[in-house]
């Protein structure tokens, strides 16, 4: 029966620190690893980034240009093809009816209608900003474009 005081360790469990400057037979005497004289033989460390009274690299990289816009908008887009196909004839389309549909996926925001698809009957569209040729569009279909004004910004 083995002892529990007389368990080996697994191998590779004591790993033994390098001991450098301990002399020639050691394999890591006189020089202790750091070559002959200069900035890296002595005590100094420089920072990572530094090169010598060369540019950085970090600073030779060139910035990111360009802002961000707080005023910036976002809104829910939808297309003439889309009211197309799930409005019916002479049906009021209010931002509220296209969350409703599944349509625009935040109440909130306000809506956008582009012109990407054929509109085949009239439509009565309220929305906070119509494209030229959505407006154009719904207009020769025989229906109504009425642009509602945007809501206040929350601070």
């Amino acid at each position: 029966m083995v002892r529990q005081h007389e368990i080996p360790a697994p191998p590779g469990a004591h790993k033994h620190r390098r001991r450098v400057g301990r002399g020639d037979g050691s394999g890591r005497g006189s020089y202790s690893g750091k070559g002959r004289k200069g900035q890296q033989a002595r005590k100094n460390k420089q920072n990572p980034g530094f090169e010598g009274n060369q540019l950085p690299l970090v600073q030779r990289a060139p910035t990111l240009g360009g802002f961000t816009n707080h005023f910036r908008r976002e809104y829910a887009i939808v297309n003439l093809g889309e009211l197309d196909r799930r409005a019916a004839p002479d049906q009021p389309v209010t931002p509220d009816w296209l969350f409703q549909a599944g349509l625009v996926k935040d109440r909130k925001a306000p809506v956008k209608v582009l012109a990407d698809g054929a509109l085949t009957k009239p439509l009565q569209v309220s929305a906070h900003r119509f494209s030229a040729s959505a407006r154009q569009k719904i207009q020769e279909a025989g229906g109504s474009a009425v642009e509602l004004p945007l809501p206040k910004r929350s601070a």
